[in-house]
């Protein structure tokens, strides 16, 4: 059980700064007045500002400062924060370091001032606590309006004055989405959210409703980070925006619903426009679900240039990119992707198409929905509900004589058969498989009802793919102890570990992750004569497997092996990226 905290009066007494009946009066006096006891305290000159203020700072374990001590005093930077924010609120910033900022402040109980501050700021918030009159004394007397950030980039206020909940993002921003002076609060605080996501190079946004807060984290690097908590308040105003810049139905609150936002921005206003750095638009996919404290609302960024990042930078070995290039380059068969949802399937054939998207290939693509446009492609996406499903775009498909087909996802046996029969009249068809390794999509679509012949024949190669963190560039470095259990998970020898294994270490490029950025790890099964034979006879996945290790493919933990020992990334990420891979060796 959790240790009940200890009231500001016991505190107060047990130091000997108050006497039981004035404790008593005080507790009087703050109920009549509904005021705090701490204030009530000090109103009545029972005790000084300073007690009170150490008290507090005992009753909540947040660190007193005292800001009468130089040493304390010169360490205060009042650039780190707006001039606005300082003197409004009386906060005053120590450091700022990997993500994270101390703050003295003079209310451990103001919570939403914490919850402003650490949205505004963009980093967590770690509080020190000092006396009020000290804080005002300081601000008064040591702060100049030069030293603080400049008009330019001071965060706006609402008509009232009030400082906006909005995330420190640069203010040239505000141009790439053509903000309105006089827009609304949370309009701009919406823009800025999805702004910020952009920049931080986030793939989802969420919006969580709880019983007490709004929490809003983004994805990053397939890893969830807890942006901030929003006031509750706010909650249904900041859902109604997002659903109406997606042309939801903002009244409809029971059903689930899809939708769409569009908006042109620079992607990174922190560095100079240029040819990787220029004016773009970005689709956001927007997803409304209810749940029991409102509506979750997911927003999947989707940027044009994440597909577009060449076969060469996804991830490949040279030997797989080689046998991956003769693959997508054959006239007809099948080649599968497979994976779990998020392992990039879709990045990795998207990435193929753009290499064999010319003149003379017709493409048509099947999708469900379409997430990124290709010039020169024709791309159909399904519609369950007026009956325009994968099957019945495939059975089109084919009458409108394509060289290269590409059905989003192989889900049935309808799909699977037509995709087969596509395949074996003269077209080349690329599809993704939900299934753990390369060797069980042969397996899995048996399974599904397709003829073993079929499969055997149609076949051309299988490639299982995942993603892991790539280490940051700027702050990775040699572990001299590397956790043995990781080692011995991804195959590494106390020998080949020595001097080439590398950590995570945590820097601003990466806001204290340690990894920035994401590859890919393959494994690659090429249909050989003897594992046609097998897939024929329906033999276990096991014996596939054994045969595809055996003609060459190399198991994804040991393509991440590879990985490892060229620093790119660390075991612990291999490892946990290839769990379920390593479970069936």
């Amino acid at each position: 059980m959790a240790r009940s905290r200890k009231k500001l009066g016991d505190i107060l007494v047990g130091w000997g700064v108050l006497t039981p009946d004035q404790v008593n009066e005080a507790v009087a006096k703050a109920k009549s007045s509904n005021k705090r006891l701490g204030d009530t305290i000090i109103e009545l000159g029972f005790a000084s500002d300073e007690a009170v203020t150490k008290a507090l700072a005992n009753q909540f374990a947040v660190e007193y400062v005292d800001l009468a001590n130089s040493d304390i005093a010169d360490k205060i930077d009042p650039t780190l924060i707006p001039e606005d924010l300082i003197r409004k609120h009386l906060v005053l910033p120590l450091t700022k370091s990997m993500g994270k900022m101390q703050v003295i402040i003079h209310d451990p109980l103001d919570l939403e001032l914490l919850d402003l501050l650490q949205f505004r700021l963009s980093a967590q918030i770690e509080p020190r606590l000092a006396s009020r009159a000290a804080i005002k004394k300081w601000i008064d007397t040591s702060l100049k309006s030069g030293k603080s950030p400049s008009a330019d980039q001071a965060p706006q206020q609402d008509k009232d004055g009030k400082p906006l909940m909005t995330a420190s993002i640069d203010r040239s921003m505000d141009k790439s989405i053509d903000i309105a002076a006089d827009e609304a609060p949370i309009v701009r605080l919406v823009q800025r959210i999805l702004s910020e996501a952009v920049r931080m190079r986030a793939s989802d946004i969420h919006f969580e409703p709880f019983g007490d807060r709004l929490r809003l984290r983004y994805r990053i690097d397939g890893v969830c980070m807890e942006r901030d908590n929003l006031p509750k308040r706010m909650q249904n105003s900041i859902l109604s925006r997002v659903k109406l810049m997606a042309g939801m139905n903002i009244a409809e609150k029971r059903l689930p619903q899809d939708g769409r936002i569009k908006i042109s921005m620079i992607p990174d206003p922190a560095q100079p426009v240029g040819p990787n750095n220029e004016q773009v638009f970005i689709d956001f996919r927007v997803s409304a679900c209810p749940v029991y404290h409102g509506e979750s609302i997911v927003l999947r960024i989707l940027r044009p240039d994440s597909v577009k990042i060449g076969l060469s930078n996804l991830g490949f070995e040279d030997d797989n990119l080689a046998v991956f290039n003769k693959i997508i380059r054959r006239p007809n068969g099948i080649f599968l992707v497979t994976g779990p949802t998020g392992s990039g399937k879709t990045t990795t054939l998207y990435s193929a198409l753009d290499v064999l998207n010319r003149p003379d290939k017709k493409i048509i693509t099947a999708e469900d929905p379409i997430e990124y446009n290709f010039r020169g492609i024709n791309q159909c996406q399904t519609r369950e509900k007026i009956g325009l499903t994968f099957s019945i775009i495939l059975k089109t498909m084919l009458r409108q004589a394509p060289n290269i087909i590409l059905v989003g996802e192989i889900r049935d046996r309808e799909v699977a058969e037509i995709a087969i029969q596509a395949a074996l009249t003269g077209h080349l068809v690329f599809s993704t498989l939900h299934t753990n390794d390369a060797p069980s999509a042969i397996t899995r679509l048996i399974d599904m009802g397709v003829k073993p012949f079929l499969v055997a024949s149609a076949i051309q190669a299988i490639m299982a793919q995942r993603l892991i963190r790539v280490l940051c560039p700027k702050c990775k470095a040699v572990d001299p102890e590397p956790d043995p259990k990781y080692l011995a998970l991804t195959n590494i020898t106390p020998d080949e570990a020595r001097g080439k294994v590398l950590k995570a270490v945590g820097c601003d490029n990466c806001n204290g992750a340690g990894y920035r950025g994401r590859k890919a790890i393959f494994e690659m099964m090429q249909m050989t004569s003897e594992i046609r034979e097998l897939a024929f006879r329906q033999e276990p996945i096991a014996k596939i497997r054994q045969a595809a290790l055996a003609g060459g493919m190399r198991a994804l933990v040991d393509d991440g092996k590879i990985k490892i020992l060229k620093g790119v990334t660390t075991p612990d990420e291999v490892a946990r990226s290839t769990q379920v891979e390593m479970s069936t060796l």
